[in-house]
């Protein structure tokens, strides 16, 4: 009787240092959560703050993997909003201080500091430089366009959307995945050990959501409309766009894209060039690269390098649109133009996901 308590208490000791090692080292048991949204799509749940495999991951109270901000910045504050998927979120795989938009801000604020007296007059009285950070993982231009219908660009001076190949056969905005994809969590798991065995099932077919991946429709043709509907509303508060594409490595290697991807490349750069979309693509510097592959930490995520590369040329295009196009430049984010939704509503401060008012 003695022996097979301390068997047990043994085990227990067991499980109970492995839950405390799965939580303390790799954040299991503390997942990103999502919200349903019943025009984006989905979004990850607002205020969060966790640790994941050594990586810190801050969730705003507007679903941006950042810090919280105000509705529109400071008279000082050069503000720029990107919008993507999982490579510019940056995922479970990225700290915080590693993600784009971060590198972006960091590149952007030391171009500012070195212009100093020398700045132009769009950049008079400009101090600090904000990259605010809306995208989640599998976001394509739809999920964007939503995002942007719904909470506007705070008061922003231009909007990057960065995209991949993929992006341009993503499917409709829905739901379907919250709480039901181990990857598109809604709620905390007991216990790390919880989410683990979670993970290792295997997941059920979604029907609902197989029928979305089979639509019958032109599915490149109605991403392009989405952000040629994102130019229109940048448009609107007198911004700018910048639109990026990323490759996937198989791209990148030969034989290259894949015959229907360049038949869709090749309607976005018509789009870019009807619509005067100032276009990065990234394939052809991918592909010159002497090492593609350590541009990449999977098929499809960038790696610190590629990230690296593909920071330094937004750098280079939002510095060549801001000395080029003076008429766009908002010295005051409170000066007449016409508003977004970010500019006429303020959300509350939430304490708890589920009381998100914006789904």
């Amino acid at each position: 009787m003695k022996l097979a308590l301390l068997v047990v208490g043994c085990l227990a000791l067991g499980v109970a240092a492995l839950e405390a090692a799965l939580r303390l080292v790799f954040g299991f048991g503390n997942p990103p959560l999502y919200v349903a949204d019943t025009q984006v799509g989905y979004r990850l749940a607002p205020h969060q703050r966790i640790r994941r495999f050594g990586n810190r991951i801050l969730i705003n109270r507007y679903s941006m993997r950042g810090p919280e901000i105000t509705p529109l910045p400071t008279e000082d504050t050069l503000r720029i909003l990107l919008l993507g998927d999982s490579i510019a979120n940056g995922g479970w795989w990225t700290d915080q201080e590693a993600i784009l938009s971060m590198q972006l801000q960091r590149q952007l604020q030391r171009e500012l500091a070195l212009a100093g007296a020398a700045a132009g007059p769009e950049l008079a009285g400009k101090e600090t430089v904000e990259v605010l950070n809306a995208s989640a993982n599998s976001w394509g231009p739809r999920n964007e366009l939503a995002y942007l219908a719904k909470f506007g660009d705070f008061g922003s001076w231009g909007v990057i959307v960065l995209i991949n190949t993929d992006d341009l056969f993503a499917i409709a905005p829905t739901s379907l995945p919250v709480g039901r994809d181990r990857n598109y969590p809604d709620r905390r798991p007991t216990l790390a050990l919880q989410e683990i065995a979670h993970r290792l099932i295997k997941p059920r077919p979604s029907p609902e959501l197989e029928a979305l991946h089979q639509e019958d429709s032109d599915r490149v043709g109605v991403n392009l409309e989405a952000l040629r509907q994102i130019k229109r509303l940048v448009q609107q508060t007198e911004g700018q766009m910048v639109l990026a594409m990323t490759p996937l490595l198989r791209e990148v290697q030969s034989p290259g894209p894949r015959d229907y991807e360049i038949v869709a490349r090749q309607r976005l750069l018509d789009l870019t060039t009807a619509e005067q979309i100032p276009y990065l693509d990234f394939l052809p510097s991918f592909q010159a690269n002497s090492q593609p592959q350590g541009l990449y930490r999977d098929h499809i995520h960038l790696s610190p390098e590629g990230n690296e590369l593909v920071s330094a040329a937004l750098v280079q295009q939002v510095r060549s649109q801001i000395e080029n196009h003076d008429s766009h430049w908002r010295s005051s984010p409170q000066g007449a133009r016409p508003a977004l939704k970010s500019d006429l509503a303020t959300p509350p401060v939430l304490s708890d996901p589920a009381e998100d008012p914006w789904r």
